[in-house]
């Protein structure tokens, strides 16, 4: 046995997966499949073959290695891998085939995990792990439990920047609380050595050099299409424009963007002080971070500056915490004057909307109000489902009984299963009115939605940004929520700028009203589709042209 391990650990370094797999599954005895041997057959499964049937191969792998192994420290590795391999069976299930499996489909994952829950549950590996199943099946509370026990481990800033954004998510905090809890991060957050960094040159040039960093500028990714918008038409007299990617994929969008800007760069597998060291090493003048708190983010390079001006836009709607992010972008409809004092950014005030988007390849057509064939009222939602919390199914439900025969069509782009939202709203005896749509791949598809949609719903507090963008598109209408911060208000925002305050609600109980109201008057309802239809095009929301010059205008002021 000892000869095999020994040639099991050469023909990994030769990456001979395929070997490895054909020899534990044609060579070795049942009672010589240990739990370490197990765990490598999954391992080299998922290594040599991506399809999903490998997959479905390798979880059961993985399974049956934790439950040969005896050893609780040993079985760490093998129960990590059974919880990512599940979780990415279940996302390729959801993406490539619009398929979207049960909570059960992690019943095994919970047995074990079940059997020695209080090892497990102090183990943040573990727990990191598990989370991303607990994104998938549960609620948004279920999730913040998690990054609270993680904390509560290793005080881990990457789990106090997930526990942040997910609360965005409920009605449990006023912006107070977000200020509050960002500045922790501010604290947990490493600061290297300055000696073994490069230091940072602030020279003034003729030419601005302006970076951006994102994990998001790839496929169809809603940040990718607003840094469109810029990149479209920026002065490359005046800027050059950098843009580090910290992630791995090289698309369409990458290729788009590579072609339109001064350098790109990934920074995904580079650690921490050699990615800080490459940025400063370019020069940057001002760079602008698109992720803030969101997954992915790398807010430990901004703590230790990467430019003289750091600023904050776009991915994430609040504020960082950090000292050392400068400037936070927004609008007069987002942030009060009073209010600033709960940002730890200054705000730099767009003139018109702080986001403008380059519009879709669809073309827009005036689209007949859907309810005047059908004879019922549609409305919709494609939000993502964790924004849809207890008091929007409340809210939801509520027009759903009033406005007789209606539906409610909903659709998200995240890997998430609708099973407790079913649940949910079957408390409210309106189950049967609601339809959810499975994953569209082509993104004509998701968009071609809104053809069955008479009035979109936004949700509240994080309301909906890409989604009412493409509603608008479409020429459907959103009802939206006013907020008290910057993330709730986003959707105040937008209405405000297509100069449809009429469609802002003031509290829950004018957003009933307001959605019936509109439900039931198909003359006004088709009038203002019309009205959307004639003018969105000509509003700041779509305006590149005059939001890249408001944008521009803007940065040159902090700079010089």
């Amino acid at each position: 046995m000892s000869e095999e391990k020994i040639n099991f650990l050469k023909l990994l370094k030769e990456k001979k997966y395929s070997l490895i797999v054909s020899i534990i599954e044609n060579k070795l005895k049942e009672d010589q499949k240990t739990s370490g041997i197990l765990n490598l057959c999954g391992v080299s499964r998922m290594l040599s073959d991506k399809s999903n049937t490998s997959l479905k191969l390798a979880i059961n792998d993985f399974k049956n290695s934790c439950l040969k192994e005896t050893d609780i420290k040993k079985m760490s590795d093998p129960l990590k891998n059974l919880i990512n391999s599940s979780v990415i069976f279940f996302d390729n299930e959801f993406i490539d085939n619009g398929h979207e499996l049960e909570k059960s489909f992690f019943d095994n994952v919970f047995s074990i995990y079940n059997k020695n829950r209080d090892v497990w549950e102090n183990n943040p590996d573990i727990l990191w792990a598990l989370v991303k199943i607990i994104k998938r099946i549960s609620n948004v509370d279920a999730v913040i439990k998690i990054y609270e026990k993680i904390i509560s481990l290793n005080s881990d800033p990457d789990a106090f920047a997930a526990y942040i954004f997910h609360n965005l998510y409920n009605n449990k905090w006023g912006q107070i609380d977000y200020f509050n809890h960002t500045k922790k991060i501010n604290d947990k957050l490493i600061v290297y050595d300055p000696g073994k960094l490069t230091k940072i040159i602030n020279i003034k040039n003729d030419k601005i050099n302006l970076a951006f960093l994102s994990s998001d500028i790839k496929g169809k990714h809603s940040v990718a299409y607003f840094l469109k918008t810029i990149i479209n038409s920026y002065d490359d007299k005046q800027f050059n424009i950098f843009l580090y990617n910290n992630h791995n994929v090289e698309d369409d969008t990458i290729r788009e963007f590579k072609d339109k800007i001064f350098k790109t760069l990934g920074i995904k597998n580079l650690k921490d002080i050699d990615a800080i060291n490459q940025i400063r090493k370019d020069k940057i003048d001002i760079i602008i971070d698109l992720n803030g708190l969101s997954s992915d983010q790398r807010l430990v390079l901004f703590k230790n500056r990467l430019a003289p001006i750091q600023i904050s836009w776009c991915g994430y709607t609040n504020t960082t915490g950090l000292n050392e992010m400068d400037f936070l972008i927004a609008d007069k409809n987002l942030i009060k004057p009073e209010e600033e004092k709960y940002y730890s950014e200054k705000i730099i005030y767009m003139p018109d909307i702080w986001n403008c988007h380059p519009g879709y390849k669809k073309t827009r057509i005036l689209i007949p109000t859907p309810s005047i064939k059908k004879k019922f009222v549609t409305f919709g939602s494609l939000n993502n489902f964790r924004k849809i919390n207890d008091n929007v199914i409340e809210v939801w439900s509520s027009i759903l009984k009033k406005v007789k025969g209606s539906k409610l069509i909903l659709k998200t782009s995240f890997q998430i299963s609708s099973e407790i939202y079913k649940e949910k709203f079957r408390k409210h005896n309106v189950h049967d009115s609601i339809i959810f749509i499975p994953f569209k791949k082509k993104f004509e598809d998701h968009l071609n939605v809104y053809e069955e949609i008479d009035i979109a719903l936004d949700t509240f507090p994080y309301t909906g940004v890409t989604t009412s963008f493409e509603a608008i598109w479409m020429n459907v209408p959103v009802i939206t929520m006013k907020g008290n911060n910057l993330i709730s208000r986003c959707g105040e925002s937008i209405n405000k700028n297509l100069k449809l305050e009429e469609l802002i609600a003031e509290n829950k109980q004018d957003y009933i009203e307001k959605s019936v109201y509109l439900a039931e008057n198909k003359n006004y309802l088709s009038d203002i589709r019309k009205n959307i239809f004639d003018n969105a095009i000509k509003t700041p929301l779509f305006d590149g042209k005059k939001f890249s010059e408001g944008f521009f205008t803007s940065l040159k002021k902090v700079y010089n």
